[in-house]
């Protein structure tokens, strides 16, 4: 599944009891319909979303970033402090598209094409073949 959404709030990396890293983060997704009497009608759904690959990621996945996430949805039930049951939305991300351009984003996309390691037959000057 794709959702495209804005994070509500900065990304935060926990380490679990097994010392491995996740990203957390949460993320709000718009759409709009017309209902019966033509009235236009805005709904918002949040997704607390997690993160396994890299914690680095982090770094860059700050509030109001416009994030594209492909991964799947689970459902998380819980009871409310008032004892009311309720449920959450948890995506599961495998891969993160940034969109829009922020100064983090630019950033972490120079140091990243500057991590990036050359063939064996490249050298430097090289062009691509095509």
């Amino acid at each position: 599944m794709n959702i495209i959404g804005r994070l509500t709030r900065d990304a935060e990396v926990r380490t679990t009891s097994k010392e491995k890293q996740v990203v957390n983060f949460s993320v709000a997704t718009n759409d709009s319909y017309r209902n019966k009497q033509g009235e236009r009608i805005e709904q918002t759904t949040y997704f607390d979303c997690s993160y396994w690959i890299s914690p680095n990621v982090a770094k860059i996945l700050t509030k109001g970033t416009l994030v594209e996430l492909t991964g799947r949805v689970s459902t998380r039930p819980w009871t409310a402090n008032n004892g009311e049951l309720r449920a959450s939305l948890n995506f599961h991300t495998s891969t993160i598209k940034l969109h829009g351009g922020g100064k983090k984003t630019e950033i972490a996309q120079t140091s990243t094409n500057k991590q990036k390691t050359k063939t064996p037959n490249q050298e430097d000057g090289d062009d691509l073949p095509f």
